[in-house]
């Protein structure tokens, strides 16, 4: 670079704000100029991998062609109408997605983001659930679903803290997460009897007044959790048994990132109501989605349906769903996700035989994370959701700087690497994100517990 001070840097830091941090850290962003496949690009022409998709959203990789067309020509027929008339993009769509969601989801509320679709599912269920007057959200503590104040209410993660009290939505309860390299039971699977599973029949049953329970099949940002094979249908069925509405926040799990089009898909569960975003346009518009099942959408055949917003089924937004999911076809995403996410496994597992700061290794297709401890033996992490919270300097984010430096950029959280490349990833491009992290993670063996 010049030397001299970058004016787009300069005007973003003073006009806009920085997500999920102190505005002082705010005020050199990254200037990106470009963006292509499973890269993108610096001011300085510097590429980086894109490690994990940037917010694990960017599926199809960047400047897919037939995603750009569809948009492009959604733009020249219909950029906006309101989302009381019919237009032929929000019928085809919701035509197409019923074809790949979860059997039995068949009503559609489109929103414009993940947060606001979790947002509305958790007031459809409000409404749905209020004859019999149940109202209580069973949520768990290793989870994200949004920053509006409904969905961060059942957001688990530090991120809540900020605003409690959450107003109407503060009856959240929280839920022990299926997480077993730190199990909050201490048990140990297979002879566990899947605790944490059976303690939500427990909470339900002495709480009463449950109206639903919301899980990411795969824990996001807050470790990439897969559960064990009998968790969720065990949770499905405790739903199912209490009356309760079981949603499933789709938003970063779905789409390919495990493999196939929904995580839940895995384990053969049907949700009552599903939301995602992220994948279903690769990124290229904001788009939410909540599906319910028509039993849910039927309550509502007699009974008023109080939500909407002036940019639901954006048309613009919609657009591209159709060739995203052609495309997710037409690539095999899917399978390439399965045999590059064995690949990616057997290379992380590698990292942690070699690095003493690495505890534990997990994942699901091209959806892993890779956790450091500061001693491996008691799993005692370098740093904590209090140190989050507070700004504490992160042993994450100095690996992820490191990484940085030698071309690969990635997610950090506390005390693991998201790691979700785009799902067109090959070999080449994971033995050198492999290698970079090779030398970053001496900098967390360097201060572990002798």
């Amino acid at each position: 670079m010049s030397g001299q001070p970058d004016e787009i840097v300069e005007l973003v830091a003073k006009y806009t704000y920085g997500t999920w941090r102190a505005q002082k850290a705010w005020k050199k962003p990254p200037h990106i100029v470009d963006a292509e496949g499973v890269y993108f690009t610096d001011v300085s022409g510097r590429k980086l991998l894109d490690f994990s998709s940037q917010l694990m959203c960017s599926n199809l990789g960047h400047k897919n062609k037939a995603v750009i067309d569809a948009i492009i020509e959604q733009a020249k027929k219909m950029p906006y109408i309101s989302p009381a008339y019919a237009v032929e993009v929000r019928a085809r769509v919701s035509q197409a997605l019923v074809e790949v969601l979860p059997q039995g989801l068949e009503k559609i509320f489109y929103s414009t983001s993940g947060t606001e679709a979790n947002e509305a599912a958790l007031k459809i269920v409000m409404m749905y659930q209020k004859p019999r007057g149940a109202y209580k959200i069973i949520s768990r503590y290793y989870s994200y679903h949004g920053s509006t104040m409904g969905s961060v209410a059942c957001t688990g993660d530090p991120r809540r803290w900020f605003v409690e009290p959450t107003g109407k939505i503060s009856s959240v309860i929280f839920a022990p997460d299926c997480y077993c390299y730190r199990c909050p039971f201490k048990q140990e699977y297979p002879d566990c009897g899947i605790t944490c599973a059976e303690y939500v029949d427990y909470m339900i049953k002495n709480e009463a007044n449950v109206a639903g329970i919301i899980v990411e099949p795969v824990v996001g940002t807050n470790g990439v959790l897969v559960p064990v094979k009998e968790y969720l249908p065990r949770l499905k069925q405790i739903a199912e048994e209490n009356n309760v509405i079981f949603i499933a926040d789709e938003v970063m799990s779905g789409w390919g990132r495990t493999g196939t089009w929904f995580a839940v898909d895995n384990w053969g569960v049907k949700p009552d109501i599903l939301t995602t975003a992220k994948g279903s346009t690769g990124a290229y518009t904001p788009l939410g989605i909540t599906a319910t099942t028509r039993k849910i959408a039927d309550y509502f055949e007699e009974n008023y349906f109080a939500h909407g917003h002036t940019y639901e089924a954006h048309p613009l937004a919609m657009a591209p769903v159709i060739a995203a999911i052609n495309e997710y076809k037409r690539l095999n995403l899917f399978e390439n996700a399965k045999k590059m996410g064995q690949y990616l496994g057997k290379r992380l597992n590698e990292l942690k035989d070699r690095h003493v700061s690495v505890g534990d290794v997990r994942g699901i297709g091209l959806f892993w994370a890779l956790e450091i401890v500061k001693n491996r033996k008691t799993k005692k992490p370098f740093n904590t959701r209090a140190d989050k919270a507070a700004g504490v300097p992160l042993m994450v984010d100095k690996v992820a700087a490191e990484l940085n430096k030698r071309g690969v950029s990635i997610s950090s959280w506390i005390s693991h690497f998201v790691i979700a490349p785009p799902l067109i990833i090959n070999k080449e491009q994971i033995d050198f994100a492999m290698d970079a992290f090779d030398e970053a993670l001496k900098i967390a063996d360097a201060d572990v517990e002798k």
